[in-house]
Order: C-alpha cells, then sequence, then structure tokens
C-alpha cells in the first residue's frame, strides 16, 4: 500500500526513503520518483517501474552544494566553471559533471559524467535536507508516457507499487530542467 506524506511529515517520507523505499515527489515541473542513489534495490525498483532501460542515467537533485560535491571530480572541473555554475544554484538547472568514484555505476548507466541539480524548488529541497543528501529524480512515468504533474496522476500510473507519495504542488515550469554539460555548455535536453 502506498503511503502518503504531507509536506510536514518529510521526515517518515525520508525514512522510507533511507529504508529503500521509492518515492514520488513534486519537482519543478513534473513529479518525480526518488530513491536513495546508494541504494542499489531500490534504483533497480524505480527503474522496474518505469521500465526504463539501465543503460540511461539518472540525475541527483540535492538542497545544496554539499550535498553533492563529493561526486564531482573536482580535478577535471576548472574553478571559474564551479563558480559560474554555483552561481546558477539553486535554480531548475541541470549540469553534467565529469564524476568521482562516489557515483555508484548504476547511477549513470554507463556514462562519464553525473547529472546533478541543486532545486530551488522547496517541498524537493525539504525532502533532500531531511533525507540529508541528494536523491535520484527521474520523471514520475512509465518510459515514453508524459510526466506525471501531480499526485494523483503519478498514483494513476503506478497504483500501490509505489512505497510513497509526497503531497504538494509542483513548480512554475512548463518543461522538465534543461540539462548541460559542465564544461562546454553544450545543451544535451533543452
Amino acid at each position: 500500500m502506498t503511503r502518503h506524506f504531507a509536506s510536514t511529515n518529510l521526515d517518515a517520507a525520508a525514512a522510507l526513503l533511507r529504508d529503500g523505499g521509492v518515492l514520488a515527489y513534486p519537482t519543478e515541473a513534473v513529479f518525480g520518483l526518488g530513491c536513495d542513489p546508494h541504494n542499489r534495490e531500490a534504483f533497480e525498483r524505480l527503474f522496474a517501474l518505469k521500465g526504463r532501460p539501465p543503460t540511461q542515467g539518472v540525475l541527483l537533485i540535492a538542497a545544496d552544494f554539499r550535498q553533492v560535491a563529493r561526486y564531482i571530480d573536482h580535478a577535471e572541473v576548472p574553478e571559474e566553471t564551479l563558480d559560474r555554475i554555483r552561481g546558477q544554484w539553486p535554480g531548475p538547472y541541470t549540469w553534467i559533471f565529469p564524476r568521482s568514484p562516489e557515483v555508484p555505476a548504476w547511477v549513470t548507466g554507463g556514462h562519464t559524467g553525473i547529472a546533478l541539480r541543486i532545486t530551488a524548488h522547496e517541498p524537493a529541497a525539504a525532502l533532500c535536507r531531511a533525507f540529508g543528501g541528494p536523491l535520484v529524480s527521474t520523471s514520475a512515468n512509465p518510459h515514453g508516457e508524459p510526466p506525471a504533474r501531480n499526485a494523483a496522476q503519478a498514483e494513476a500510473y503506478f497504483g500501490d507499487r509505489l512505497d510513497g507519495v509526497l503531497k504538494g504542488d509542483v513548480g512554475g515550469q512548463a518543461s522538465p530542467t534543461t540539462i548541460r554539460d559542465a564544461l562546454t555548455g553544450a545543451i544535451i535536453r533543452p
């Protein structure tokens, strides 16, 4: 049975994630599916829910830079590049960085980089703070279907196969965040 969490009950939602649960939660534009990026079993359940090929990586969403710093290979990123990107965060910007050995291989789907976002959407940021670190963030939809824009639509897609749903509204973005390469600035997803 799917558990429902109000924004006032973030500690319980974070406990579900720490216990290996998969949670639907509001992000800047759509509902996301999240789990602990270091829990491979939870990650595989999330991909099974979506019907998504494991060769596709996912991004990590966080409340602040401290939560993602260890996932970046700082030796490969010029300081001025990092400063420029940090100046845009928190915000609806996802950047792909060279990954450090701290990134679980299953999160990147075999890619050499890791996609990271410091969110300005308070419900998602508060969830990351309660969890104590970044979360997997991928749109709440079966692979190939439109992303869920609210909790009811996420539940309609997945039913009781979801462990939990964090109630709340998505932010004002019309579409999922743009993904760019941190080193080149190239747009990966408009």
